[in-house]
């Protein structure tokens, strides 16, 4: 038995997609774009968060309300700015991020101890604005708090009467933790570069050579038909984790130099971490290729293994965004669940929970199983005459 010739066909298909620029730039893609998207959204987020700290507050009418208006300026990076004549209209049309408008009968309920109308235009639509809206509202709520309790007061009642509860918030999570809330796009990009830096070379390697008629005289070498799909595979495979490594160094390069302290999250990855993180998600570098070639071998040119590929890559995003709505942290159970298991334990890295060996086992064991399963039926297909010959 020949196993050399596993080597041989995989060092072929390296060197193939070596001098093709489409594997090349593939490559680059996938590797490049998450990192990109990632740095692009928690930056646009921070600032947002950042920007949020000094704000000018269009007010108009603020001649009604003295009180409110220089209780508002006297508050750190706050700016009070004259409103447009038009406030409804000039939020809606986004000249403006929101107005305080104050009625004209401020002053005189005000003074009656009645609630006075104080109104705040925004627009909830506007993802860019929200922080500014949530701190102004923060802040007049504030205000009405303290004015509350300074009239109990001047009556001689104490305002802990109007409390009716003393709540405390305990927050049980830690920074790494509340990171991983963040960082749940993390997973899914990492998976993704593994199925799409290896893509190329699967497809290419069964759809493009049957395109090309070179699959034929591949075939009729005297080399067993699975130690040919092993050793195409393993070129894949290759690439996929390449892939993978390169955009999981390019992340946590990109992530540390990013001002997440504005979002009141660490970001830390050690060695360890990292490390682990690379054993929980590895898997999916030898699951993807495998899943690749076999569905490429139903495909007469390599354009239909690409449209393939295209619903492939959909389907294995499902996970990822479900795990927005049902959180699979601290599920060592889902860990052998191929795909479902690498998010899980990817999730559970991020957030400070180290997965243990068991869990990591499973994971492996689990992905191994639908390997040796693909790579067995596409062996099969590439012994049938009608995939062979097949036009």
């Amino acid at each position: 038995m020949k196993w050399g010739a596993i080597g041989v066909v995989a060092r072929k298909e390296l060197l193939d997609s070596s001098r093709d620029r489409r594997s090349i730039y593939v490559l680059l893609f996938s590797t490049l774009f998450g990192p990109l998207l990632i740095a692009f959204m928690l930056n646009q987020i921070a600032g947002q968060e950042k920007a949020a700290h000094e704000i000018q507050v269009p007010v108009v009418g603020g001649q009604y309300a003295p009180v409110l208006v220089n209780w508002l300026a006297q508050q750190p990076g706050v700016e009070i700015a004259a409103g447009p004549a038009d406030a409804e209209g000039a939020v809606r049309e986004r000249k403006s991020d929101f107005v305080v408008v104050i009625g004209k009968e401020f002053a005189e309920r005000f003074r009656d101890s009645r609630p006075a109308p104080v109104q705040l235009f925004s627009d909830s639509t506007r993802q860019t604005t929200r922080a500014k809206v949530r701190r102004i509202r923060a802040l007049l709520g504030r205000f009405s708090a303290e004015t509350g309790g300074m009239r109990l007061i001047a009556r001689g009642v104490s305002p802990a009467v109007a409390a009716a509860l003393k709540m405390d918030d305990v927050e049980v999570s830690n920074a790494q933790q509340r990171a991983a809330t963040v960082f749940n796009i993390i997973p899914m990009f990492l998976i993704l570069s593994a199925f799409t830096a290896g893509m190329q070379i699967a497809t290419d390697s069964t759809a493009g050579e049957r395109e090309r008629n070179s699959l034929e005289p591949l075939l009729l070498n005297p080399v067993p038909r699975w130690q040919l799909v092993t050793g195409k595979w393993l070129a894949a495979a290759t690439g996929a984790f390449a892939g993978m490594l390169l955009t999981l160094v390019v992340t946590s390069n990109v992530l540390s130099r990013l001002p997440l302290e504005d979002l009141g999250v660490r970001y830390h990855l050690g060695r360890e971490e990292m490390g682990v993180l690379v054993l929980a998600i590895c898997p999916i570098a030898l699951l993807a290729p495998a899943i690749q070639m076999y569905l490429a071998c139903f495909a007469k040119s390599f354009k239909e293994a690409q449209s393939y590929m295209g619903f492939l890559v959909f389907a294995i995003t499902i996970p990822g965004v479900m795990s927005t709505f049902y959180p699979i942290t601290n599920r060592p159970w889902l860990h052998p669940i191929p795909i479902v298991g690498q998010y899980a334990a990817a999730m559970d890295v991020l957030g400070g929970n180290m997965p243990g060996v068991l869990g990591l086992v499973g994971g492996a064991l689990g992905a191994a199983g639908l390997v040796v399963l693909f790579l067995a039926l596409a062996t099969r297909l590439l012994s049938a005459e009608k995939i062979i010959f097949g036009r």
